[in-house]
């Protein structure tokens, strides 16, 4: 083998190593963040109160009187 095939090889799998570190840490951080970033915003049919909650989630508890509400859809 020569010495040209033997850095081609050497830098194919130095850029696959990079790259499998890439997309692993990628999907890692995407799926950490999917959830805090989702959210749900619900309005409170007792006291009027607009209230954010984190997921998709289609009812949710007022924070001030702890009525239950079903999610606004735009």
């Amino acid at each position: 083998m020569g010495l040209q095939i033997a850095a081609l090889i050497y830098c194919l799998l130095v850029a696959a190593l990079f790259l499998g570190l890439w997309l692993y840490y990628d999907r890692r951080d995407h799926a950490r963040f999917e959830g805090e970033r989702r959210r749900t915003t619900f309005r409170c049919m007792r006291c009027n109160h607009l209230y954010v909650v984190r997921g998709e989630v289609q009812e949710g508890n007022c924070p001030r009187c702890g009525q239950e509400n079903s999610r606004l859809k735009f």
